[in-house]
């Protein structure tokens, strides 16, 4: 048995010149802007990316993830080139230390288990395909298909899975593929996952001083979706909803929280509140203290690092607000309870494969038994 784990991840551009191209891979996505893909399709993507490509390079180099040097997978080709970028996307260096960790974690705590963790991006390197190719070289014999997206959306996970299946066709032509295949749909309620969450709120908190910490308010930031996949039964919405509540459920304070929803693109209507409009409306009120709990990303990159990082504060007081405290959670990344959580979550998919007291407190019982 040879066990394959795949991260799958949105990715980021990490140079100036591929800006553009993330960008047309990202909006020829029909699982993302719904044009029936074809001419219509190509023809939104390239004008999209050619538009908003400079305004996005410079919100990437102001959060540049590798500024002493490339921190991503050997496929990054400023790895490669040994090129130092000005303008790299933190999720690249960030997702291939989730892939290290996980590799570490299986290697100290199943040690008797042949698992390698690849990283699959769905809108740059390493692709499908190039993953693929791997995997068959090193032999794997099961697969198991990780997103690195907690709660379920057809527009992140189940676009990775459908990407995954479209390249796996091609180059698989008679339909078998050379492993056993699992996916992991969700687990936004992991208790792992929820205690990597907490963890990461109370180390915010503790930069606090008491006083500010009675009067901090939590926001918990998602990613928006449109209301036209919430009505067509996309589960993201509720499952975002019971992870704050578990969040909030296992914590002995209970400072109030509320929940909001980002990155809006286009003209349809989408989720709300919307996260700007929810501190300004709370500004106006009077309240000048918040923790942004970014609920939905497991992986800090432009959404967490320059949207609320950045561009929020600088919008709110270009507005003439004033706060006295406003904090941005640290993302999950390569917090160990995360790790725990995705190498639980894999072992789940093969309870029937591998049998494991791995995840038992007992060190006596931290052995493989039988596989």
């Amino acid at each position: 048995m040879k066990i394959g784990v795949v991260l799958m991840n949105l990715g980021g551009p990490t140079n100036e010149d591929n800006v553009r191209i993330f960008l047309k891979n990202l909006f020829s996505d029909e699982d993302i802007i719904k044009l029936g893909g074809g001419t219509a399709q190509n023809i939104f993507a390239n004008l999209i990316s050619k538009f908003r490509a400079p305004n996005v390079a410079e919100d990437y180099k102001e959060i540049n993830g590798c500024p002493k040097g490339c921190t991503g997978s050997k496929y990054c080709f400023n790895k490669q080139n040994k090129v130092v970028s000005e303008c790299c996307s933190p999720i690249n260096g960030l997702t291939e230390r989730q892939r290290r960790s996980l590799r570490k974690y299986f290697k100290k705590n199943v040690p008797d288990v042949d698992v390698k963790v690849y990283t699959c991006m769905r809108y740059w390197l390493p692709f499908a395909d190039t993953i693929m190719d791997e995997m068959v070289e090193d032999g794997i014999t099961h697969a198991v298909l990780m997103p690195l997206y907690p709660q379920f959306s057809w527009t992140t996970t189940g676009s990775s899975f459908r990407d995954w299946e479209t390249v796996a066709k091609e180059k698989f032509p008679n339909g078998k593929k050379p492993w056993q295949e699992f996916h992991v749909k969700n687990y936004h309620r992991n208790e792992n996952y929820l205690k990597a969450i907490n963890d990461r709120i109370d180390q915010a908190l503790s930069e606090m001083d008491e006083e500010t910490r009675q009067k901090t308010h939590f926001i918990f930031s998602a990613h928006g979706t449109p209301l036209l996949e919430v009505r067509s039964g996309d589960p993201y919405t509720v499952e975002i909803k019971e992870t704050v509540e578990a969040v909030m459920d296992r914590r002995d304070d209970k400072n109030s929280y509320w929940l909001s929803f980002q990155s809006k693109v286009g003209p349809q209507k989408w989720t709300q509140p919307n996260t700007e409009n929810l501190v300004r409306r709370h500004l106006e009120y009077g309240i000048k203290n918040f923790l942004m709990i970014p609920i939905a990303f497991v992986t800090d990159h432009i959404e967490t690092l320059y949207e609320l990082g950045v561009e929020l504060v600088e919008n709110l007081e270009g507005e003439g607000f004033i706060f006295e405290n406003m904090k941005v959670m640290d993302g999950l990344n390569d917090h160990p309870d995360f790790i725990k959580a995705l190498a639980e979550e894999t072992v789940n998919c093969l309870k029937h494969e591998i049998k494991t007291d791995v995840f038992s407190d007992s060190k006596e019982s931290q052995k493989v038994v039988n596989v």
